[in-house]
């Protein structure tokens, strides 16, 4: 196990692509911090990772609410000693023409999916210098590479997530600690399942590989990231899109 003795959290470990994220590094190893709004889900994903052996912890936090962000991490950190990655994967749509989009919904968009990764970083940044090891990722979009109509707040929000990561990557490298991205293509998750069938299909006619990714995909390039393997990696997106962006 490429983990064993780290300690992970991650943000929208409830559903989707990070509930996959949790499991993929605990059975790497990894004791991991599993952060959300959702305690039922949070609780439920617990008792699956204990029952295959893993460790996790289960800790409620908004975070779009910097001072429930702070309490939450510092809990995990009293727990657990230490944080070694960092996941940072909460983010959710308030989709509309930027003509129409109401000033709440870009407000809100832009606090859980950019502004959370800033908060979350800066709470765990002094765990990772202080033992000289650290893996940051953030989980962006191809549509923050590529943009979107009707998504401006989402695009806007995965684009300035890519910025951040390659600004952190370089003020923390001095001290082995990585920041990397991984950008997401269609990934059949509960916030695409809400769209339309013709636009599913739509959708995969764009994908070389010819179909919609797993929340297991992205998973796994996380855990590559977060591991020794990717030790001269930094400062990097790396696409799981089925070739959906290239370049």
């Amino acid at each position: 196990m490429k983990l064993e003795g780290r300690v992970a959290l991650v943000t929208g470990a409830s559903q989707g692509i990070g509930h996959a994220c949790a499991r993929a590094l605990a059975r790497e190893g990894a004791s991991v911090a599993l952060a959300a709004r959702n305690q039922q889900k949070l609780d439920q994903l617990v008792a699956e990772i204990t029952a295959a052996g893993g460790k996790a912890t289960a800790f409620v936090i908004d975070v779009s609410d910097e001072e429930q962000v702070k309490s939450g991490i510092k809990s995990a950190l009293a727990q657990f000693g230490k944080i070694d990655i960092l996941v940072n994967n909460a983010g959710i749509t308030r989709d509309q023409l930027l003509m129409r989009m109401k000033r709440a919904d870009w407000d809100a968009v832009l606090a859980t999916n950019l502004t959370s990764a800033y908060l979350c970083i800066q709470q765990v940044i002094g765990s990772m210098l202080k033992q000289r090891w650290g893996r940051i990722i953030n989980i962006t979009s191809v549509f923050g590479q590529m943009g979107q109509a009707g998504q401006a707040n989402y695009a806007a929000s995965k684009a300035g997530l890519i910025g951040l990561t390659m600004a952190m990557a370089r003020e923390v490298a001095s001290r082995h600690i990585t920041c990397n991205a991984v950008a997401p293509g269609f990934i059949e998750t509960g916030m695409t399942a809400v769209l339309s069938e013709e636009f599913k299909q739509n959708a995969v006619q764009q994908i070389p590989l010819g179909r919609v990714g797993l929340p297991e995909d992205v998973a796994s390039a996380v855990c590559f990231l977060a591991s020794d393997d990717a030790s001269y990696i930094t400062g990097h997106v790396l696409n799981v899109n089925g070739g959906m962006l290239m370049g």
